[in-house]
């Protein structure tokens, strides 16, 4: 059994072109145990996979609905990993509460609607500043680095970092199911996001969508330092098998950032 997660601090403004974490979401390994209920195939031990093939941190989003991820997976990832683990949640108080009760090393703050198959956009910092800070500033004081998923416009980077978010998100699924023309301006805008972000202050994520196609180019972008990604990786899992899934990925983002920063 792995002992109480270490804490753990991000790498400094100098280190931030040189290496990209990756969190690895787990959510949908649940997803497949709650189909015929029962305990397998068990997240936690897909955490544990996913760290020994590279994985720097661990996410999971638990739903109001409990669709996939539990509160028992919460509890038992919070108390068996060792590296960080990366809570997504509504700014609901239920998850509140439940947040500060193990305070996770992060907390990612999400849009949430319960008929959505899937998180649709990103947070609306800019029309909800007051009820998001109290909640940064909750779970900052508590310990965990709070972090905003957000669509990669100006005036919600300028939110989050108004309301004293240290770490964004961006959100990159518009650019990950676009082609074209259509994907470069995407992929323009997540980097004049991530630009902004850092001349804010605020450190940079990425995610939503990502896969082998699309992964190099936003990795390339040297002011984002993680990638989160979970569906596509517990996808090409059923036919390589976890470990290669996430080792592919590791070296198609460790490449394209050294190739961008050579």
């Amino acid at each position: 059994m792995f002992a109480r997660a270490r804490q753990w601090a991000p790498p400094g403004h100098d280190d931030m072109a040189r290496r990209l974490r990756l969190g690895v979401n787990i959510d949908h390994v649940a997803t497949i145990r709650n189909a015929r209920g029962g305990r397998f195939p068990d997240p936690v031990r897909a955490a544990r996979l996913a760290v020994q093939a590279g994985a720097d941190g661990i996410t999971a989003h638990l739903r109001e609905d409990r669709r996939h991820i539990s509160d028992d997976d919460i509890s038992r990832l919070s108390r068996e990993l060792e590296v960080p683990l990366n809570l997504e949640m509504a700014a609901t108080p239920e998850m509140l509460a439940i947040a500060l009760r193990h305070r996770p090393h992060a907390v990612c703050l999400v849009p949430e609607k319960r008929q959505e198959l899937t998180t649709e956009g990103g947070l609306d910092v800019a029309g909800a500043g007051a009820h998001l800070r109290r909640y940064v500033e909750q779970l900052t004081a508590a310990g965990c680095r709070v972090s905003l998923f957000v669509d990669p416009t100006p005036t919600q980077l300028d939110a989050a970092g108004a309301i004293g978010a240290p770490v964004v998100e961006i959100h990159t699924g518009t650019y990950c199911d676009s082609a074209g023309a259509t994907r470069e301006r995407e992929l323009a805008r997540i980097a004049a996001a991530a630009a902004r972000a850092e001349g804010l202050g605020i450190e940079c994520h990425a995610g939503h969508g990502l896969t082998y196609e699309t992964v190099a180019p936003v990795a390339a972008i040297p002011t984002i330092v993680e990638l989160n990604i979970g569906h596509f990786l517990i996808g090409e899992a059923i036919f390589s098998g976890l470990d290669s899934a996430i080792r592919r990925m590791r070296a198609a983002m460790d490449q394209a950032r050294a190739q961008a920063s050579a």
